[in-house]
């Protein structure tokens, strides 16, 4: 079977790079809680071993999440166009109460609403993409459609 590999904007890949190294760093301290905890004795009754256990996994657990994103990431940089693609910004009007946003156009785990990022697969994003200045796209959400009017792209 052949590997997915994920779209994600240079920042996103910085940003997963910059969460590996921080929870490599917590990690030993976290190795050192659960020996301590494990030299209290009996495990089945001890909850800091639990506690620290369980801890470590999570860590473990998204360290490994965070490593296969990297390994199977498609960094993609912004053409030098005007065409709006993953990486850039566009500023949109909601053509029913003409409310102005700007949001960036990111990959799927990037995604966060309140730094304005919006996948490409999202309904917004998938209605933005490939789309110029001043085109007026349908945007097909869960809750119905609207129109939005892109007003200016960035990179």
């Amino acid at each position: 079977m052949e590997p997915t590999f994920h779209k994600m904007t240079p920042d996103g890949y910085k940003d997963i790079e910059q969460e590996i190294a921080d929870l490599r760093q917590k990690r030993p301290s976290l190795i050192k809680r659960l020996a301590a905890a494990a030299a209290l004795g009996d495990r089945s009754e001890n909850a800091e071993y639990s506690s620290s256990k369980r801890d470590l996994g999570q860590l473990n657990g998204r360290l490994h999440y965070l490593e296969k994103q990297l390994k199977y990431a498609n960094v993609v940089k912004p053409a030098d166009n005007d065409i709006l693609d993953i990486g850039k910004y566009v500023t949109v009007e909601f053509m029913d109460d003409h409310e102005q946003e700007t949001y960036q156009l990111v990959g799927e785990h990037e995604a966060n609403l309140d730094q304005n990022k919006v996948s490409f697969t999202s309904p917004i994003g998938k209605a933005l993409n490939n789309h110029k200045e001043n085109d007026i796209v349908t945007v097909t959400a869960p809750n119905g459609s609207y129109q939005v009017k892109i007003i200016k792209l960035n990179k």
